[in-house]
């Protein structure tokens, strides 16, 4: 990306404008993941119970023995039924927390995620036509889908964690204290150890948790190259080299988590001897103080069980750091997608227009792709299109052709002079305003995995299905839908294929012909048809292009005698021709 990495800082500034809506929520989860606290403090106080009632020393705790009749502190089977009563209250208390919990923070995680991942996807279609084949569609859909989920994990997994173990670890330790402070000193003499460890480890992983990332973009683009050119691979049988490139590709990702991995086992392991160590020192000394009379066993356990309870904590304090830090920068990585500025911003004062009349106008336009300014496609091209002229295009492959479409519905901006509609830059109106006074026919016309009656809806949402089948009539495409099983309910497939070329091409101008949009843009749109096919995709075509300013990209000579005028592109120029020239250079 070229945006800017953001700091740790702003990042989290930014999730907590985003996670706004779901505050309640996270402070609800907040409450309860704190409440694992005290919980989990009780437990250990059952069985002291049970242990120092029957080694002879006082079983209950002063805070407890204030609370407890003096009948059930006199009854060893009364302190018994103590014990069982709150070791089963308290099981079944951190059970339901626990669960009420998960389901708060499946469904609060899910929707934050969902919703930020529609910002994601809502500014990726903002973004330039020029971006997207720069860039490649495969390392947005990864940031999309992928490393959006790291606002969940910091919201959901991370904060309320990390603070309900610093609640358990600061408890835990105030437990010790009472019982030994010498001990809760010497129990705290790790904690320096495991916080450099900390911070070492989180600069070392830092650049790993980013390279995973961007290997797994990578080999996720393998895979969607392949599967959406099957037909290609296939053909010329190249499967195995297509396995090979993926391999490589997630060989790459593999030995870069690995690394990761062996660096995140290596921290496990320093800091489980680190803890281990002051366990040991602790038991050591508290294991002497027991043989001298100075700590009964019960109150031992307790130590060694909170010493537990203040250790698991301070090991998962240290975890979540690191945790913390691979999830912003996945959310980083998301939000370097929300940074892109759009080649083509929208105007949001622009000027509304419902239906133009259709004069185009071309003033001195010049255009070179992004990051390619030494080499411009097109330079100094002036022409005009009156309202109902069909104007033909034609040129050699490479030429500047659909580039030239492309500026006029705004997928690109010129780089120099102006293109008019109506005499009004093209730049002066709203975006969707302006794009929704064409219609476009493409080459390879792009169908969506749905039915047909929804693939030529997509330009009129709303539709009816009368004006549906009129629209299929028009196209010459109503007979040969209603020979489907299933009609216009007939799911088409996977960019259509379940389709022949010329019915994909038929129902693409149906489309075309419901929009019902003053300019029309037709770009080779018989170019792979039969001939058979091509008569009646023309037939629909000449019906499609009567009233309308139409823009026919033809290699086809035979189309050219439609045409009102006919433009040629040569050296990133346009010229005029007579029909008679265009056809000469078509053939």
């Amino acid at each position: 990306m070229t945006a800017p990495r953001t700091t740790t800082t702003r990042t989290f500034l930014r999730m907590l404008r985003q996670a706004r809506p779901y505050w309640p929520h996270l402070l609800g989860i907040l409450l309860l993941e704190l409440a694992a606290t005290p919980l989990a403090l009780l437990m250990p106080v059952a069985l002291k119970i049970v242990i120092d009632m029957a080694s002879g020393h006082p079983p209950l705790p002063g805070w407890l023995a204030a609370v407890v009749p003096t009948a059930v502190q006199g009854s060893k089977m009364g302190l018994l039924w103590l014990a069982i009563a709150l070791a089963a209250g308290v099981t079944v208390l951190a059970a339901v927390r626990s669960n009420v919990c998960y389901i708060l923070s499946t469904y609060s995680g899910g929707r934050m995620t969902l919703e930020f991942r529609g910002r994601l996807l809502a500014h990726a279609q903002r973004l330039s036509v020029a971006f997207h084949d720069q860039r490649g569609t495969a390392d947005s859909l990864y940031r999309i889908q992928y490393d959006a989920q790291g606002i969940q994990w910091v919201f959901i997994y991370g904060i309320g964690q990390f603070l309900n173990s610093t609640l358990m670890f600061v408890t835990a330790l105030l437990v010790i204290w009472r019982i030994s402070g010498p001990l809760a000193l010497v129990a705290l003499t790790v904690t320096p150890l495991l916080v450099y460890l900390s911070n070492h480890f989180k600069n070392v992983n830092a650049d790993r948790y980013r390279q995973v990332q961007e290997q797994e973009s990578t080999a996720l683009a393998v895979v969607q190259e392949v599967l959406s050119c099957l037909r290609v691979v296939k053909a010329f049988g190249r499967e195995q080299d297509e396995e090979r490139r993926f391999h490589t590709r997630s060989d790459a990702s593999l030995k870069a988590r690995t690394r990761l991995a062996g660096s995140e086992g290596l921290f496990g392991v320093l800091l489980a001897l680190t803890t281990a160590a002051g366990s040991g020192l602790v038991l050591y000394l508290g294991g002497r103080s027991l043989i001298q009379g100075r700590m009964s066993p019960g109150d031992l356990y307790m130590v060694m069980s909170y010493l537990v309870a203040m250790y698991a904590p301070l090991e998962q304090i240290t975890r979540k750091v690191a945790d913390f830090q691979y999830s912003m920068v996945s959310v980083q990585r998301a939000l370097e997608l929300v940074d892109e500025t759009p080649d083509v911003p929208d105007n949001p004062r622009g000027r509304p227009i419902a239906v133009a009349r259709g004069r185009i106008a071309f003033q001195q336009v010049a255009f070179a792709y992004r990051g390619d300014k030494d080499h411009p496609v097109l330079r100094g091209v002036s022409f005009t299109a009156e309202p109902g002229q069909t104007i033909g295009i034609v040129g050699a492959t490479g030429s500047g052709k659909s580039t030239l479409m492309s500026l006029l519905l705004r997928f690109y901006d010129p780089v120099a002079g102006a293109i008019l509609l109506d005499g009004t830059d093209l730049r002066d109106y709203r975006l969707a305003d302006l794009r929704n006074q064409f219609s476009i026919v493409l080459q390879e016309p792009v169908l969506f995995a749905s039915s047909v009656a929804e693939n030529i809806a997509y330009s009129r949402p709303g539709a009816t299905p009368q004006q549906i089948q009129d629209a299929a009539r028009a196209a010459n495409a109503h007979d040969f839908i209603e020979r489907f099983p299933q009609g216009y309910q007939t799911e088409v497939g996977e960019r259509g294929m379940r389709l022949s070329g010329g019915e994909r091409q038929r129902i693409s101008i149906a489309r075309a012909f419901l929009k019902d949009a003053p300019v029309l843009i037709l770009d080779e749109p018989t170019s792979s048809v039969d001939v058979q096919t091509e008569a009646r995709i023309v037939e629909a075509m000449q019906r499609l292009m009567k009233g309308r300013t139409a823009f026919l990209i033809t290699h086809r000579p035979s189309t050219l005698r439609f045409c009102d005028r006919v433009l040629a592109v040569e050296n990133g120029t346009v010229r005029e021709k007579t029909v008679q020239e265009a056809m000469a250079i078509a053939q």
